[in-house]
């Protein structure tokens, strides 16, 4: 089984996620390391990474804890945050110490109790990304190490929002399932209240790493 210890080391931080879409004048493995850096010179504890040559490239600067991720367009589900078993194995080879994946209950190339058990036989933590409380006490059932509240207002199942789940976040409390706040949180304030709510700790990304998102929130600001 792996070592629990790496979400020890987040308890209570902040994780960065560092990506960039394709197009993004950023979109480069050593770009995207560089990203990193300045999350960790900033004081980040962890970081959230997608793609293997990403991972491979925040690896060979970072020896941080990096939640490993694929996002992989599918025509044969919506299931787009590391579908498969080989993708999972294949983060955990590169050096990912949680390999994230959509534990949503959407139609689905592999059930998740056969990707978290394939997971934790490469020896590395399951974070599972979740829409709503329901998906959440399965994904657990199925073995997940830790959930996120990363698909909220991505899903048919959840309300479409501008900001934080908060009630899930709270519903999540209620119920014992351990969790990380990710997902529209865009001001330290919003961090520090997701912990206040029980997160174990809080992802960040585009207010932190994407430029381009955060231009066009002032840009849009100002044309409205």
């Amino acid at each position: 089984m792996p070592d629990r210890h790496t979400l020890d080391q987040l308890s209570g931080r902040l994780v960065v996620s560092c990506q960039a879409n394709p197009g993004s004048p950023l979109r480069d493995p050593q770009t995207i390391a560089r990203l990193a850096l300045a999350a960790v010179q900033g004081g980040a504890a962890g970081l959230r990474i997608q793609g293997f040559e990403d991972v491979q490239a925040v690896r060979a600067v970072s020896d941080l804890p990096i939640i490993g991720l694929t996002k992989t367009d599918r025509d044969d589900t919506d299931v787009y945050i590391t579908p498969t078993v080989e993708e999972a194995v294949r983060l955990a080879e590169l050096g990912a110490d949680i390999v994230a994946l959509d534990a949503t209950l959407r139609p689905r190339p592999c059930p998740v109790n056969e990707m978290v058990a394939a997971i934790h036989g490469a020896g590395t933590l399951v974070m599972a990304d979740i829409s709503t409380l329901r998906e959440a006490v399965a994904a657990m059932v199925a073995g997940a190490d830790i959930v996120s509240t990363t698909l909220s207002g991505y899903t048919p199942d959840s309300p479409q929002h501008p900001g934080p789940d908060w009630a899930l976040m709270d519903a999540l409390k209620a119920a014992g399932v351990p969790y990380a706040a990710e997902g529209r949180i865009q001001r330290p304030e919003e961090a520090v209240q997701a912990l206040s709510r029980g997160a174990a700790f809080v992802v960040v990304g585009s207010a932190i790493t994407r430029p381009d998102v955060i231009t066009g929130w002032f840009a849009e600001a100002l044309r409205g």
